[in-house]
């Protein structure tokens, strides 16, 4: 995913304010929840979206009574609201296409507050499928060169055998694309011999991104994906920007 992996390096750098750790925790808590609810029920190791999502949990020290709790509203155990999945798709500056999956209880104020978002940084929401067809849900997995003690034809033939799609050179890293029901399988298969994974998630990959040449215009779509992250109902933002190393040199 051209562009995904720099930014994605750029956030993981940011320091975590107490506030930022807190929404963390609630949001993968309504994936947990949510994880449950779609049918896998609550046993992880026969629901690998539930397992993904306790992985990611304990990636960011979740507490264990936290996961606990979001799965016993998973599963009824304990009271919950009702949240509702929603896919919301827009522009950002510079045409850069954005797609938003949403977790909320209340539709209606969700969108009014996501509008209001896209409009105050110069962005606009689409109508449902003005950029779906822009994207194609993978398994995505990003491999640091620094850490590999692998060439890219052995991590090629390893990756293909486990049943990945794909293996993609991004300068410092390797992105793994699979299919998002294979994506558990290679996940797991890597980690068994031993290589180190820098992230790992079922995302919605770019089929073409929008180079962007100019750091205020990267400025202006970064600070509306910031905007829309922060949303408590927003649980992933995908866009298909392309940042350049010489624009974030210029940005940083």
């Amino acid at each position: 995913m051209a562009g995904h992996s720099k930014w994605a390096n750029i956030k993981h750098k940011k320091a975590r304010s107490d506030e930022k750790r807190g929404k963390e925790f609630t949001k993968i808590a309504k994936e947990i929840t949510i994880a449950v609810r779609s049918g896998g029920g609550g046993d992880p190791e026969a629901n690998s979206k539930l397992k993904l999502a306790i992985q990611k949990a304990k990636a960011i020290n979740m507490p264990n009574e936290n996961i606990s709790r979001a799965i016993k509203k998973g599963t009824g155990e304990m009271e919950s609201e009702a949240i509702e999945e929603i896919i919301y798709e827009g522009y950002a500056p510079g045409g850069v296409a954005i797609m938003l999956e949403i977790a909320t209880d209340n539709r209606n104020r969700t969108a009014s507050e996501i509008r209001h978002l896209f409009s105050k940084a110069n962005g606009n929401l689409g109508e449902s499928g003005c950029v779906a067809w822009m994207f194609k849900r993978a398994g995505y997995i990003v491999l640091s060169k620094e850490s590999l003690k692998l060439d890219e034809e052995e991590l090629m033939l390893i990756a293909l055998e486990l049943g990945a799609d794909d293996v993609r050179d991004d300068d410092d890293s390797y992105e793994v694309i699979t299919a998002p029901e294979a994506f558990m399988e290679v996940k797991e298969g890597l980690e068994g011999q031993g290589i180190q994974l820098e992230d790992a998630d079922v995302v919605m990959l770019p089929e073409n991104t929008v180079e962007i040449n100019d750091a205020d215009t990267a400025a202006r779509v970064i600070k509306l994906v910031d905007l829309l992250e922060d949303h408590d109902d927003v649980q992933n933002v995908f866009t298909n920007m392309s940042i350049s190393d010489e624009i974030l040199e210029q940005m940083e």
